[in-house]
């Protein structure tokens, strides 16, 4: 960044000595050491260990689980809770490696004041009651200068949702969340325009009885979606059929009948494509296309110029194998799943691809259908009774108008109306940013550092000293989710259940939960009214009151089954259902988008090529690892302690690279990887891409045991395509080549 008013600081060089609290200060009370009593007998396992419920925060799965403590008062171990339908009783290996998270001696260990000027910045060590104050203070300053809608939260996790009744309390809901914008969003638009409902999480894909899966770009048995991976590997042995389309020959691809590996960015032309061959032999459910859809029509007549042969020309699949796998879906419909994915930001046009991906499920028969999709059920818990929201002059909505089907805040947005020029109605002034690493998860760092570097103010609270910590003007160390309370899980799934997750342990150090944080920081700001409760608990045991349950029983059991009150799982045979869409029935022609402006049926848009040289960057997950939040994770890092560039053996024998030799990448526009790269030479990557596992490239050297190995794939995107419908951030269309160690310095 240069000389800046915010200065990036490596918390590693401040030498913190982060000595530990006792969990009694700073107002926790007896009501939260009360959990810890050892006359609670429910706990005992044996004479030397104690069990807690808690429920999973590595991933968004939530698997529940249990937390064993020794007789010395450490957390010994991680198992799965038998009674779970997230995980069967199974936990992955980031969930068994949670203990870790708690384990890292990296962690923040005490809240952190920004101090100094220009070059001469630093962070010092406060107390709670400084940083509470000093936070109280600017936000104060902020509503009463500019408006509470000015101060915007950045948020992922469980610990997003306590901030957020804090802002809303506060008079902001100018809230933003990369999970939307930067990897799901479009598949919620694009499934809820076809058949008026989000995929949601988890995804209500029936595996277990499904006889032919298609995976496009989906990785399951890496991105490790517990239950899906389970019934993956059941249905596996029982015979699946599966489809994987990718350019890379995944775990799964090695599972599937067919892999079909495809030229990057031309997955709409084979949708389209296998939509023509379904239709024009008459290989589609007719009796519940006809029953159910609205458009076959406009869409036969649309899907006529996309032949096999046209999209051979695209995609580099041959024709015979498109026709060969477009046969094999409707030989096993209805009970067919095509799979919506995960981490669908790509190419811009992402909520079409999705539309498509639906429609197809759509001509398949396969929603509300026994093996496709079932009709997913919650239990809805009863709001804890506080007062209303004060009304905002503006939202997030007002933020991303200009994409008329955004569902939830866009980050993207948010980093736009922060930056000096921006000149329009909506600005903001203050971050406050709960549980993501920004500058490792938002696409184009250089214009989120000059978004941070013109804000008044900037919170950061965390578990880890993320890369993002170093440009806060407050750290607040958070506990991590083995040591505290958390809301209620209660997620979509075949039945309706609810977990419990409750702290094992004290806090360690001087770290702290995100409930009591927002609690101290609201009672500041004169909002006592919203926080009337001591302790977290008081509003989970009355909420699971309200449902006929209560903490103390959740403590025993950890998760709670209900049978389902809705409807059925599936569709009855001629069954009369009225879909929420505005026609009533699944689109395959959206009438809401033709309103819009946009294309009511998918269309396939060349996107741009690599030059000369240049290799298409594709990224992924990892079993071991979650994004950024576990690379540093000493439990983890045995298992993957860096990433690793996949180039396929053409490639790198025009190139002369060796399997394991260190380059440095360099993208389109110049930007050269901070760190080098490990090479993996293999022909599980096509010619055209490169591949790596995203979340690593650290900079902050606190990270001990992740910094500086391998690339940030983020710090090697500058190219972002912008979803129209919905506003998602495409980004996949950014292409690197490679510098030999020996020739970085004449190439930078």
């Amino acid at each position: 960044m240069g000389t800046t008013r915010r200065q990036f600081i490596k918390i590693s060089a401040l030498g913190l000595g982060g000595a530990t609290v006792a969990a009694s200060s700073y107002g926790l009370g007896d009501s939260f050491l009360s959990v810890f009593d050892p006359v609670d007998k429910s706990h005992l396992v044996n004479a030397n260990f104690k069990r807690y419920p808690t429920y999973c925060e590595v991933c968004f799965w939530k698997c529940a689980g249990w937390t064993y403590v020794d007789e010395d008062g450490e957390i010994t171990k991680l198992i799965g809770n038998d009674n779970d339908p997230h995980c069967y009783g199974r936990l992955c290996p980031r969930g068994t490696g949670g203990v870790g998270m708690y384990q890292d001696e990296d962690r923040l260990k005490t809240p952190l004041i920004r101090t100094g000027e220009g070059d001469q910045q630093t962070f010092r060590e406060a107390t709670w009651e400084e940083a509470f104050d000093l936070i109280a203070s600017k936000m104060k300053s902020v509503k009463e200068n500019y408006g509470a809608e000015t101060f915007a939260l950045l948020k992922h996790g469980s610990s997003g949702k306590q901030f957020e009744h804090l802002f809303q309390a506060y008079g902001s809901d100018t809230v933003g969340e990369p999970a939307y914008a930067q990897c799901r969003g479009p598949r919620e638009t694009g499934f809820a325009l076809t058949f008026g409902s989000w995929v949601g999480s988890p995804e209500p894909t029936d595996i277990r009885d499904c006889k032919c899966m298609v995976l496009i770009g989906s990785h399951l048995g890496e991105n490790m979606h517990n239950s899906q991976v389970q019934e993956m590997s059941d249905a596996i042995d029982k015979g699946i059929s599966i489809i994987t389309v990718d350019p890379r020959f995944s775990t799964v691809a090695s599972k599937s009948k067919y892999w079909m590996p495809i030229k990057p960015s031309t997955d709409i032309a084979l949708l389209l494509a296998w939509m023509n061959v379904i239709i024009n032999e008459e290989l589609y459910d007719k009796k519940y296309v006809e029953k159910y859809t609205y458009g076959l029509d406009e869409l036969r007549k649309h899907v006529q110029q996309y032949t096999p042969e046209w999209a051979y020309g695209v995609t580099t699949l041959k024709p015979d194998l498109i026709r060969k796998t477009a046969r094999e879906m409707a030989q096993a419909a209805p009970s067919v799943i095509i799979h919506p994915g995960r981490h669908v930001t790509w190419y811009g046009d992402d909520t079409q691809r999705e539309r498509a991906m639906a429609i197809l499920n759509a001509l398949l028969g396969s929603w509300g259908r026994r093996g496709g999709f079932y009709f997913k059920e919650k239990l809805k818990l009863p709001k804890y009774p506080l007062p209303k929201y004060e009304h905002p002059k503006w939202t997030w909505k007002d933020l991303g108008s200009k994409y008329p089907l955004a569902q939830m805040g866009l980050t993207n947005e948010i980093i736009n109306s922060s930056l000096p020029e921006y000149d329009g109605d909506y600005p903001v002034k203050a971050w406050f940013v709960s549980g993501t690493n920004l500058v490792a998860a938002i696409p184009n760092k250089a214009e989120i550092e000059r978004a941070i570097d013109n804000l008044e103010f900037m919170v950061v609270v965390d578990t880890m000293p993320m890369d993002i910590t170093g440009y806060a003007d407050v750290v607040l160390p958070e506990c991590t989710y083995l040591e505290r309370y958390d809301d209620i899980r209660s997620a979509t799934n075949r039945e309706p259940s609810i977990a419990l997750r409750m702290p094992a342990v004290p806090p360690k150090y001087n770290s702290k939960p995100s409930w009591w944080m927002a609690k101290q920081i609201g009672e500041r700001l004169g909002l006592q009214e919203y926080f009337p409760y001591e302790d977290y608990a008081e509003v989970l045991d009355w909420q699971l009151k309200e449902i006929g349950s209560s903490l103390e029983e959740m403590k025993k059991i950890g998760v709670k089954n209900f049978p389902r009150k809705g409807r059925s799982l599936y569709l009855a045979e001629d069954e009369d259902y009225t879909f929420p869409t505005p026609s009533g029935k699944i689109e395959l022609f959206s009438t809401r988008l033709e309103q819009l402006g946009f294309d009511p049926m998918p269309k396939y848009t060349a996107h741009p090529e690599p030059d000369q040289n240049f290799y298409r960057l594709i990224y992924g997950r990892a079993p071991m690892h979650t994004f950024s939040r576990t690379a540093n994770n000493p439990n983890l890092v045995d298992l993957m302690p860096e990433n690793t560039c996949w180039i396929n053996p053409k490639v790198a024998k025009q190139w002369e690279i060796e399997p394991g030799e260190e380059i440095f990448l360099k993208n389109q526009i110049g930007k050269v990887s901070q760190f080098p790269i490990k090479v993996r030479v293999t022909e599980r990557i096509r010619w055209d891409s490169i591949y790596m596992v995203h979340g690593f490239g650290h900079q902050e050297k606190a990270l001990k045991n992740t910094f500086g190995k391998g690339v940030s794939d983020t710090e090697m995107i500058s190219e972002v395509m912008i979803d129209p419908i919905m506003g998602g951030t495409g980004m996949r269309g950014n292409f690197v080549t490679f510098i030999k160690k020996e020739n970085l310095t004449a190439e930078i």
